[in-house]
């Protein structure tokens, strides 16, 4: 059982390092903008390097020249408690505090002397390590310092990413710091068994080890990538909904062309993928011109004509839940054409019509995604058998 789950976790080592090093590389642009993503960003980033550092095949790469060997597990030590220290700069930038950002910045700078002093004491010595039997490698002291700088950045960034992640009202923040906090968690217990090693000579969790530092990685690079999967998820759901609003939205500024910011495109595909606004703006842009669309059309909606369309729906069997966006497609459908054929517009009484409820909230400040699912509704209504059914002798004069 030792041997497979050792096999395991050896087997994750390139994959979870590649995946640091791509969630580092995407997310460079935007940690580097924005000072509240920073030290996160480095936290993973110097994980990323030390972690590159570990992989057995750099190492022996390193290591090909024996005379190397101490100097390379120097090395890749002070990377880790590097590491560290960006953990808990971390920790004090999320806290908003500058003390405890430049004490997170001074304690790194002071251990990283100290161990460079502590390996320096103890004269030709090789690779640094634990043996089974024996004293460690360059020294108790030494092991001790290196295991105690990351056990105080895991165990403090694991507590303040389980107390903010509870009390942030943004479900990609929390998830974000659940993901960093659990990864973290790992590297502590893997520390923690080093500890063991080193004070007492337990082995029997080290088999572990290298699926708890992998999986560690994994979830690191998943804590820092939260923010690009939410952002993908969101522009999918407005290409979708960019999509199936288009043909409604088209057909409204074609008998209403003044309300489109800008000329329409040939059609859906070179729309979605030329978009002639920002992209993160396509959605609402097509909510708002459709929007004022229906106003201005609904001078062209002839008295009786909401009840006639309410009636049709019902007797052509459109859900119930459907009904009223059912109903909307009939009249906007009748208002477009009596605008197209030249008819003039409605004044006065006739001409008073209520857009529905859920339009209604949105153009007082309400939830513009709510008006948007509300339009893809009726775009999907605007295309059915029922709409086209629907018809009635428009009078000449209003």
């Amino acid at each position: 059982m030792a041997t497979e789950l050792t096999a395991v976790g050896d087997w994750l080592a390139v994959p979870s390092v590649v995946c640091l090093w791509i969630a580092v590389l995407l997310r460079a642009p935007a940690a580097l903008r924005s000072p509240q993503q920073r030290g996160l960003w480095l936290a993973v980033a110097t994980a990323a390097a030390a972690m590159t550092l570990n992989l057995p095949d750099v190492v022996t790469y390193a290591t090909r020249d024996p005379d190397y060997a101490h100097a390379v597990a120097l090395v890749r030590n002070l990377i880790g408690v590097l590491s560290a220290g960006t953990v808990l700069y971390f920790v004090a930038a999320a806290t908003r505090g500058r003390t405890l950002q430049l004490a997170a910045w001074t304690g790194t700078a002071a251990w990283l002397t100290i161990l460079l002093v502590l390996d320096m004491a103890v004269p030709g010595h090789g690779a640094h390590t634990i043996p089974p039997h024996g004293d460690p490698v360059p020294s108790l002291a030494y092991w001790l310092f290196l295991i105690s700088a990351h056990l105080l950045a895991n165990v403090t960034c694991v507590s303040l990413c389980w107390r903010y992640s509870r009390r942030t009202d943004s479900r990609g923040l929390a998830a974000g710091l659940r993901l960093f906090g659990l990864g973290t968690a790992l590297a502590g217990l893997f520390w923690f068994v080093y500890l063991l090693k080193a004070l007492f000579g337990s082995t029997w969790a080290m088999p572990a080890l290298p699926l708890m530092m992998n999986l560690h990685g994994l979830l690191r690079a998943a804590a820092i990538l939260v923010p690009t999967l939410f952002t993908v998820r969101r522009s999918t759901a407005d290409i979708a909904t960019a999509w199936r609003l288009w043909p409604l939205w088209h057909d409204l500024v074609q008998a209403v062309p003044h309300v489109a910011l800008t000329k329409p495109r040939a059609g859906r595909v070179v729309e979605l993928l030329w978009p002639p606004v920002p992209r993160n703006l396509l959605v609402y842009r097509k909510v708002i011109e459709t929007r004022d669309a229906i106003l201005i059309l609904g001078e062209y909606v002839a008295p009786g004509v909401p009840e006639l369309a309410r009636s049709h729906v019902t007797v052509s069997g459109v859900p119930e839940q459907r009904r009223i966006a059912a109903a909307l497609a009939c009249v906007l459908k009748e208002a477009r054409q009596a605008k197209l054929a030249g008819a003039p517009g409605w004044t006065g009484e006739a001409a008073e019509w209520e857009l529905p409820a859920a339009m209604q909230t949105s153009a007082e400040g309400g939830d513009l995604d709510d008006e948007a699912r509300f339009l893809v509704d009726v775009a999907q209504a605007y295309g059915s058998q029922a709409t086209t059914d629907f018809t009635l002798q428009r009078p000449n004069d209003p």
